[in-house]
């Protein structure tokens, strides 16, 4: 199983990160969850084709994270896409397909008559509710729901992936969420989002204390993720979603063990994409860093103080 982290920003634009998006690649499936901006663009940097995708998830109905969904729908069809789409996302976020399918249907209508490809079954779309608990299949990829904890957007899910006996946990968008820690108890990889609560200065006309109490209280702030990881039992933690995108690198590191794997454009200044291989148990890092991140084997603890300062210094050292 490879996971690969096609953009770890948020709602806030920003030329180094994209939004929302996750693929999922296995010896049987491939799999996209979440189609924030910049999605269709970062499949081909990660050498995938829309084309080739078996199946969308989308976490949750908030824009961040299926902007792009009708754009990965057209520039799939122009790579060959000749299947339909199946999503599989909450209720809340199927009506929202429905009308934008709806919304662009005279440019679909166009585009098949003037352009005479093949076929257009690639520009259909049907969506699945999910379910939580209501474990979906797609080749040697089993997916499990999990209903996590995102304040007032209802239902919103992460993801426990299974395929060859690994195990990786997406967290999607949550507080700290014990549903979520039960489920993936052992995994190999977490990959969870980040609330930098330091870095949310107070801005005169942009946010105010109530402005960073209310997105805080439905997110993980970076002094709780680690502690997640470890009750957890991830073998391995990944970080994503950065709220906010921009942040001191240095000084997140210094929290101690907050991170013993790190993801996509996570610790560099740099759009190169960042992928978990399992097979090899190590990450591709960007060219910048010039050299590979090992994947912990266990949670940190009191003994490895020591390593993690020296691991520490490598990760801020310049390439």
């Amino acid at each position: 199983m490879k996971i690969t982290l096609l953009g770890t920003g948020c709602p806030v634009a920003h030329p180094r990160r994209g939004g929302a998006a996750t693929l999922v690649e296995t010896a049987g499936a491939r799999v996209l969850v979440d189609c924030g901006s910049m999605v269709t663009q970062r499949l081909i940097e990660a050498g995938c084709r829309g084309a080739q995708i078996d199946a969308l998830i989308v976490s949750h109905l908030h824009s961040d994270h299926l902007v792009d969904f009708y754009q990965l729908v057209v520039s799939s069809w122009h790579q060959g896409r000749a299947a339909p789409w199946q999503v599989h996302c909450p209720e809340t976020v199927a009506p929202l397909i429905e009308a934008t399918m709806a919304a662009w249907q005279g440019e679909r209508e166009l585009r098949v008559a003037f352009e005479q490809r093949p076929t257009a079954s690639g520009l259909e779309v049907a969506c699945e509710a999910l379910a939580p608990g209501r474990r979906i299949s797609i080749g040697d990829l089993e997916i499990e729901p999990v209903l996590v904890d995102h304040g007032p957007v209802v239902p919103a899910y992460g993801f426990v992936l299974r395929s060859a006996g690994k195990v990786a946990v997406l967290s999607g968008d949550t507080g700290v969420c014990e549903a979520l820690i039960e489920a993936g108890r052992g995994a190999d990889l977490l990959v969870h989002e980040v609330y930098l609560h330091r870095e949310m200065v107070l801005v005169p006309g942009l946010r105010d204390a109530a402005t960073v109490s209310a997105t805080a209280s439905y997110h993980t702030l970076s002094g709780e993720v680690g502690e997640v990881a470890r009750r957890m039992g991830a073998a391995a933690l990944a970080l994503t979603h950065f709220v906010p995108p921009d942040f001191d690198r240095a000084a997140l590191l210094a929290w101690g063990p907050i991170v013993w794997w790190g993801g996509e454009e996570g610790w560099v200044a740099a759009p190169e994409i960042r992928r978990a291989d399992f097979v090899t148990g190590i990450s591709r890092p960007p060219a910048v860093m010039g050299r590979a991140c090992p994947c912990n084997a266990r949670p940190y603890g009191p003994e490895d103080r020591a390593r993690w300062q020296e691991w520490r210094k490598w990760l801020t050292a310049a390439p």
